[in-house]
């Protein structure tokens, strides 16, 4: 016994986060697996059901039922469940039931807290955690209230479910949507193109969603002094703000240009600002060009903000790798942003982390290609979707056979936990060597 509750304090922050999030997947599965959980009253396939839960607590939106057409009422409330446990972070999740039952917060508890939400600190890291839920539920319910009227208009009295339900979905980053009709599965927003309401609402909430709790934090305290703001939650607005501003630009001027003018802005916006790992869309996909969707794999694989509810390799990621080739081609010898210089260290985990999604992304869209005989174009679409946690497909998904499956279930848990959380969950036991090697040179370039 006593040997047992030894090796249970070795547990480290890493892979508490691997299990929580591997636990609520697999219950999430048997409860969609229910008879109650589909509309037909039938039991869901075992496989039908993890590539949902999956999906859900990844914060993805890949599926391979039509969440409208195939799931009752119970089955959609659990799949929303799912996403907001994955969007705030299952160990956030299991730590509000702590803090509200009044139990005292251990050292451990509050340093995987940290790890899930990227904070800097320890200290803290409870009010913090306060200030997520509040602010989730505030905006969640923000959001819903605004298109209510839209949705209500439409579908009466169930509009209302649809309102939240998409909040709920849009600010977790998840991409499920309950639109879809026996008629015209897998429809997504594409029936509110040209929805001010619904268009500007979805994006701003996936963009607040996405940008990190860490980031929000900064906001509420400062407000609009920006230079208060930390050199992380500068380059997090900066990076956005590029990442949304300049693909809208090349979407408006070589994609849609047979929509009106207001269609074809929402449209190109729209577009831009769904890859950053929210999966919804509101215009076909498969009629983008090579380089539309050349564009929208970049999209998918940068991914949100650390912190946030968002997937994808992180815009901080890309910002250090643009800020030290920058500092390589002007021969500086440190990478550097708003006067701060970057850790080497941290260079290497953004290197490594591009390496790590790269590789991934390219080797599951090859198994994919080989077992289903799909275009590889398409199935690099599909595996950044999934690395990415984005949701966006041109349509392969539910066609796709296991090992497929499987492949794609893989990289939602990767692109969700975090490349460098699997590894440091792995080699947790690995004793850190302070010797150095002699130095050898090796020319690159």
């Amino acid at each position: 016994m006593a040997g047992h509750l030894h090796r249970k304090r070795h547990f480290t922050s890493f892979q508490i986060i691997i299990f929580g999030f591997s636990a609520v997947i697999l219950m999430g599965s048997l409860l969609l697996m229910l008879p109650i959980s589909s509309r037909t009253g039938q039991v869901t396939p075992f496989g039908d059901a993890l590539f949902t839960s999956a999906s859900a607590v990844c914060v993805t939106g890949l599926v391979v039922r039509d969440t409208a057409t195939y799931w009752s009422l119970f089955g959609q409330a659990v799949i929303l469940l799912l996403i907001q446990v994955g969007g705030l972070g299952v160990v956030t999740v299991i730590a509000s039931f702590s803090l509200l039952s009044g139990r005292k917060i251990s050292f451990l508890q509050r340093n995987t807290m940290r790890e899930a939400i990227c904070a800097p600190e320890v200290g803290g890291i409870v009010r913090l955690t306060g200030f997520i839920l509040k602010g989730t539920f505030a905006v969640e319910l923000a959001g819903a209230l605004i298109m209510m009227p839209v949705f209500c208009r439409d579908f009466g009295p169930r509009g209302i479910w649809m309102a939240c339900f998409h909040s709920v979905s849009a600010f977790c980053n998840a991409g499920f949507d309950v639109l879809g009709t026996a008629d015209a599965p897998y429809a997504s927003l594409t029936a509110y193109a040209k929805s001010p309401v619904v268009n500007l609402t979805i994006m701003l909430l996936i963009i607040v969603g996405g940008i990190g709790f860490l980031t929000w934090n900064d906001i509420r305290t400062h407000r609009l002094r920006l230079r208060k703001y930390k050199m992380q939650s500068k380059v997090i607005l900066a990076t956005t703000a590029f990442l949304i501003l300049l693909p809208a630009l090349f979407f408006y001027f070589s994609e849609f240009s047979e929509l009106p003018f207001r269609e074809r802005l929402f449209g190109s916006l729209f577009q831009s600002v769904t890859p950053r790992t929210a999966g919804f869309n509101t215009l076909d996909l498969g009629q983008m060009s090579s380089a539309g969707q050349a564009v929208m794999i970049a999209l998918m694989l940068v991914g949100g903000s650390p912190g946030s509810t968002a997937g994808g390799m992180k815009t901080t990621t890309l910002a250090v790798l643009l800020a030290n080739a920058l500092a390589v081609f002007c021969r500086k010898e440190d990478a550097q942003f708003f006067g701060r210089r970057i850790e080497g260290n941290v260079i290497r985990n953004a290197s490594t982390i591009l390496m790590m999604y790269i590789t991934l992304f390219f080797t599951g869209a090859l198994i994919i290609n080989a077992a289903e005989g799909l275009p590889l174009n398409v199935c690099l679409f599909e595996t950044a979707s999934a690395a990415g946690t984005v949701g966006l497909t041109l349509g392969i998904t539910p066609g796709l056979g296991l090992l497929s499956r499987c492949v794609l279930i893989l990289l939602m848990f990767f692109g969700r936990v975090g490349g460098l959380t699997l590894i440091f969950a792995a080699l947790s036991r690995t004793s850190k060597n302070l010797s150095r090697l002699p130095q050898g040179r090796i020319t690159v370039g």
